[in-house]
């Protein structure tokens, strides 16, 4: 597993793409599919710009790490940041220039390339955000070490992380679709769509090697063809970020397919997105 395999997968299927039927649907039109995938975005996850709400970005250098649309982007850029965006996925880099071009707003830098080496000077930026990225990246010390190093002294890194402590994973992933593809595997049924690959993951590494959690978390989070992912709790966070201390956490979006859960109120109990707010030591 290196940034290659990772790179591939998210220039092969850049987040959020699908859920609105994905660009080539649009043509030519990036307005449309912009408006459309941002309507789609902050009308299930609102919760996003409740949390941008409660971030000093104005004035302050900002670097974001994993853009996916540019929906979050152009966000912390109206609430007066002084932006710079990083993706691993040229295709992100792209569209994102296309969303900043398309909507007259300023930035400071948009590149290509891996939070391993951030291709910015050390104690450049105030605040460092990253939505729901760095649980993809499977070299996280080395990653935090970088942020480290571009963060002031005084600087903040914010970050969102899929949470271990969630219905979704503790439910939906750890239980109910690993007793739903032990089914399909020996009752030979075969329903199509997303469940068919898991089938051929299954039958391609072994089933219950495929049912372990540490290997089936990759493949229940973003597709069943996703590289890698983690799920993280605070004493998890803290090993992998050993650079930084917690300044505050909370939990939002209650969400844990198949099951539906988004009315229930314990999204601060069990929520699938966990924020953290940390500051350099």
């Amino acid at each position: 597993m290196d940034d290659s395999d990772i790179q591939a997968f998210w220039n092969a299927h850049p987040c959020g793409d699908s859920l609105v039927g994905g660009l080539a649907r649009y043509g030519a039109d990036y307005q449309a599919f912009f408006s459309t995938y941002d309507a789609f975005r902050y009308r299930s996850e609102h919760h996003i710009l409740q949390c941008l709400d409660q971030i000093p970005f104005a004035g302050k250098q900002v670097l974001e790490i994993g853009l996916g649309q540019g929906s979050d982007s152009e966000q912390i850029i109206r609430r007066g940041a002084d932006w710079s965006g990083l993706d691993l996925s040229d295709e992100a880099v792209t569209r994102v220039k296309a969303r900043l071009a398309l909507h007259s707003l300023p930035f400071s830098s948009l590149l290509q390339g891996s939070v391993l080496d951030i291709p910015f000077p050390a104690k450049t930026f105030d605040i460092v955000f990253s939505h729901g990225v760095l649980h993809h990246v499977p070299s996280i010390t080395r990653a935090q070490r970088e942020l480290h190093r571009v963060l002031k002294p005084s600087g903040e890194l914010v970050v969102m992380l899929y949470a271990k402590r969630s219905l979704n994973y503790l439910i939906s992933i750890a239980v109910l679709r690993r007793m739903a593809l032990l089914i399909l595997y020996y009752s030979r049924l075969d329903p199509g769509g997303i469940c068919h690959q898991h089938l051929r993951n299954a039958r391609a590494t072994g089933l219950f090697q495929y049912l372990r959690l540490s290997s089936f978390i990759h493949r229940n989070t973003d597709g069943p063809l996703n590289p890698y992912s983690k799920v993280y709790d605070l004493a998890e966070v803290r090993k992998d970020f050993p650079g930084f201390a917690i300044v505050r956490s909370y939990k939002r979006f209650m969400h844990a397919p198949p099951l539906p859960v988004r009315w229930l109120p314990l999204q601060r109990l069990l929520g699938w997105h966990l924020w953290v707010h940390m500051k350099p030591v």
